[in-house]
């Protein structure tokens, strides 16, 4: 198996900048925010085993989840589901990666930002890295991070919505979530502009 490794973040710590990885997770859901991390590596203090989250077991992504926040700057970022609706999905996706890079404590010199696209007003310069999230150290932490961070919401969320199965679908189209959603109708979380939900309305 290929792991991500440092050969994006080694040239640019070469230069004394200060890397951000940037990742998303939960364009495909149904329902709840889009969520987005930029974690800062220390060269030298890359915790072990970082990869692709969606290749992880959940006990070892809420491992690494601590261990990211001990040893890296991680800051997180949301769009809403009305943000999904107004915008777009992508559009919405990109506003996310770009709050979370503001919100680090400083900016970075340079961020690595998984995907094709780059998010508009970003304050320092970008590269995107396509699969990035399997290649990149610093992509993959915040992959973890952004996932661990939305999974716990949804779980948070099927506490006061239960029926819907989020505490395992993480509000994915499941089965079990779309006959949820025929039975029980739609939550303020649903995202309305998402073809299961609008022919619903």
């Amino acid at each position: 198996m290929d792991w991500p490794d440092d050969s994006f973040e080694a040239p640019l710590w070469g230069q004394g900048l200060r890397v951000a990885g940037v990742d998303e997770v939960g364009r495909g859901p149904l329902a709840g925010p889009v969520v987005a991390c930029a974690v800062v590596l220390t060269e030298g203090q890359v915790p072990l085993g970082l990869n692709d989250s969606k290749k992880m077991t959940a006990r070892r992504r809420a491992a690494l989840y601590d261990a990211i926040h001990e040893q890296a700057e991680v800051s997180v970022g949301v769009a809403s589901v009305d943000e999904i609706d107004s915008l777009n999905i992508l559009k919405a996706s990109l506003l996310a990666m770009r709050r979370a890079v503001e919100g680090l404590p400083q900016p970075p010199g340079h961020a690595l930002v998984d995907g094709k696209f780059i998010p508009e007003e970003l304050r320092c310069v970008a590269t995107p890295i396509v699969k990035g999230d399997g290649r990149s150290v610093s992509i993959a932490a915040a992959s973890i991070v952004a996932k661990e961070w939305r999974d716990r919401l949804m779980r948070d969320l099927a506490q006061q919505h239960p029926g819907y199965g989020w505490e395992t679908n993480a509000g994915y189209g499941s089965k079990s979530h779309i006959e949820a959603l025929l039975n029980l109708g739609v939550t303020p979380h649903h995202r309305r502009s998402f073809k299961p939900v609008y022919q619903m309305l």
